[in-house]
């Protein structure tokens, strides 16, 4: 089953998404579309000696080598005995290519952004897996931390601050920054990094609507102009309420707010995929976890 990009949601900044619902042991759970690549039979998986456990091994396909990630190891599922009805959903992300087993695909859903829920506090272990909650038709959809789980068994695929430190000394900025972004780790994180490079001033929102909401908070000041209070507005892609394509497109729509830059950091920058900020004016976009080509840009657009 390949999936083309081109054709997923064509228009730009609707805050709608597709996901693909998929079975691991009992479990229903959800991908983002533009995070798959295609979804194939599964093959006989060629083992890597003293790899992390989640990996299952690798497998050849076509002309390229991909890791397979069995996520019934990552969730914890007892195996069931029977794998004649897993798949391979080969996804990419942070700029790699990845082949996780699950148990089966059912089919995709067309929804808005604003559907998904954050994981309740009361659910810690949900939180750590999860980016969102989709209740549909009945049933309770849970929307994996791909970026996560990936970075769980390989640290060096996730943001580093020492990377940041090899720039050197830097002066310190008194520039106003906005950040969307719904990863409370990736917040802490950005946090760091940004005050190592001298950008201290940076207010943080979970989602795309806060963030929004804020800039029209200030939109209303009779002392100040909002491209005054901020000076640049970094967003991820994927967040509920408002994702990073629509509050892209809302700020490069409003006469108070088009001339604030604005950077896209996702791990879904993808040369597929590229065109969709472009067609909502970002004025960058930098994929996860390039965090020092992310600080070269903030230097030159403020």
């Amino acid at each position: 089953m390949a999936l083309n990009q081109e054709g997923i949601l064509l228009d730009s900044g609707t805050n709608e998404l597709e996901v693909i619902v998929f079975n691991v042991g009992n479990g229903t759970y959800g991908i983002n579309v533009m995070k798959v690549r295609e979804i194939v039979q599964t093959q006989t998986v060629t083992h890597i000696p003293n790899s992390h456990p989640h990996i299952e091994g690798m497998i050849r396909l076509r002309d390229e080598v991909l890791t397979v990630v069995n996520l019934k190891e990552v969730l914890g599922c007892v195996s069931e005995g029977d794998d004649t009805q897993d798949k391979f959903i080969v996804s990419e992300l942070n700029k790699m290519k990845v082949a996780f087993r699950v148990s089966g695909v059912s089919r995709i859903h067309r929804i808005s952004w604003e559907q998904i829920e954050k994981p309740t506090e009361l659910s810690q272990g949900l939180q750590s897996a999860t980016t969102g909650v989709i209740k549909l038709d009945g049933q309770m959809i849970l929307l994996l931390d791909f970026e996560k789980i990936v970075v769980d068994i390989n640290p060096s695929k996730g943001i580093n601050v020492e990377q940041v430190r090899k720039l050197g000394r830097r002066e310190r900025s008194h520039k106003k920054i906005v950040v969307a972004e719904d990863s409370a780790m990736l917040r802490k994180l950005l946090h760091q990094t940004l005050a190592e490079a001298g950008y201290e001033q940076v207010t943080f929102f979970e989602n795309g609507k806060e963030a929004l909401d804020y800039l029209e908070y200030l939109q209303t000041s009779d002392e100040h102009t909002v491209e005054e209070e901020i000076q640049l507005v970094i967003t991820d892609l994927e967040m509920p309420k408002m994702d990073g394509l629509h509050l892209t497109r809302r700020i490069k729509e409003d006469d108070d707010f088009k001339r604030i830059p604005v950077i896209i950091f996702s791990s879904l920058i993808t040369d597929d995929l590229y065109h969709k900020g472009i067609a909502v004016g970002a004025d960058r976009q930098v994929s996860k976890p390039e965090i020092v080509k992310l600080i070269e840009e903030i230097d030159l657009l403020v």
